[in-house]
């Protein structure tokens, strides 16, 4: 797991979208801000991702908790397919 930022979210995205904004270089940019140029680089390259996949994109939150519900969803249905089966066991058990 990685290290937690010291700098808040939103100063991060500002950061990012001032350089992509205005045109200026990341270097530019972030001595102005008074950061390292590839923390800012970095900052940069997650907005550019983040503006490509619109405005339909996932929080990281949101997509550890889809990911969470996605594997709940997957043992539910797996717990439903043994049930089902065990169902049709039974079913030919009783009927003898």
């Amino acid at each position: 797991m990685g290290r937690r930022s010291k700098y808040p979210e939103e100063f991060r995205q500002r950061a990012a979208q001032l350089v992509l904004d205005s045109r200026r270089s990341v270097r530019e940019v972030a001595g102005e801000l008074g950061i390292n140029h590839e923390t800012l680089r970095n900052w940069v390259a997650a907005e550019r991702r983040q503006r490509a996949d619109g405005s339909a994109a996932l929080s990281a939150d949101e997509r550890m908790e889809l990911a969470r519900l996605r594997r709940k969803v997957a043992e539910l249905e797996l717990e439903r397919e043994i049930l089902k089966k065990a169902a049709v066991f039974f079913a030919r058990e009783t009927g003898r």
